[in-house]
Formats: structure tokens, sequence, C-alpha cells
């Protein structure tokens, strides 16, 4: 069975990393201005967990990343006028429009690599990852940001590998 290692929650804009804009030879900037607060906002949270937990040490194994991205809804998701403050109906469920899924993990597994959580973000053997919208149900965040969790894998991969027979 797989450890919980370190669990937080990160409020902030997430923003994506890996789309970078040119300026000439030599000279390339994140796109989104919004990447250096997240990175810190990450950083900061992961910190904090690691600051109150006198046992910890940087993982060096296998791990899987838990992310749930949380973004506001678009204006144009909710009624006007009397229907004001009202979701749609054809408003849709899940956010489909960017930020690109795979460029936030990228800048999270950064931040998480910059506050020590792992020696590098190649331990992340197995990632789960969605974007959902604030206020969106039980449990969700109501403003945006993510919960970040991850988790020890060697306990899995041993109970595998002793349930597997001999060949």
């Amino acid at each position: 069975m797989s450890a919980l290692a370190i669990s937080m929650t990160v409020y902030g804009h997430p923003a994506p990393q890996g789309s970078k804009r040119s300026f000439g030879p030599g000279r390339m900037v994140e796109s989104s201005k919004y990447v250096k607060p997240w990175r810190e906002a990450v950083k900061a949270a992961a910190l904090d967990v690691i600051h109150h937990d006198p046992a910890w040490a940087r993982l060096d194994e296998a791990v899987s990343l838990d992310v749930t991205f949380y973004f506001d809804r678009p204006k144009g998701h909710f009624g006007t006028g009397r229907n004001a403050g009202q979701l749609k109906r054809s408003a849709p469920v899940w956010p489909t429009s960017p930020p690109d899924l795979s460029k936030l993990i990228r800048s999270t597994e950064d931040a998480l690599t910059d506050a020590g959580v792992w020696r590098d973000d190649s331990y992340a053997a197995a990632i789960r990852a969605s974007k959902r919208y604030v206020d969106d149900g039980p449990g969700t965040l109501s403003t945006p940001g993510a919960v970040i969790r991850v988790w020890r894998l060697h306990d899995q991969l041993k109970e595998t590998s002793s349930d597997q027979p001999a060949i």
C-alpha cells in the first residue's frame, strides 16, 4: 500500500510552465506572467508543511503525484439580470480552456523540487491530475488554487512483487 508523504492546499492562480517567447538570440521569457507567483505559492505551501514536520526527509524514491487545480468560472457561465449568479444550463462541467494541464503539472513539479519535497521531479512515477471549477460541490476550493498530494510508492511495489508467483 502506498503512503501519503505530503499534502497541501495552495491558493493562487495556477499557471503553466513551458511556453516561452523569444526576445532575440538567447533571450527567452515565460509567456505566462503568473508562472513565477504560482511556483512561489506552491513552494511556500510545501515549505510550510515540511517545516512543521520534524521527521520530514526529502523524498528519494518513486512517488505518485495527485493534483487538482481549481479555476474561477468565466463570467459567461452565469446568467444576467434576474438570473445573475445562477449557472447557465449550458455551462460546461469541466474546464477545457487553457491552461494546458500538462504545463500546469510542469510548473507545480518544478516548485516542489525547489521546495525540497523530492530530489527531482523525475521521481514522479505516476501522476493523476485534473482541472475543476471553484465552488463546484463538496470538498472543492472556494478560490483558485490546487490541492496537492504526494504518495510514496515503495510499499505498493513490495506488496505487488511479493504477491507475484516466482518465475
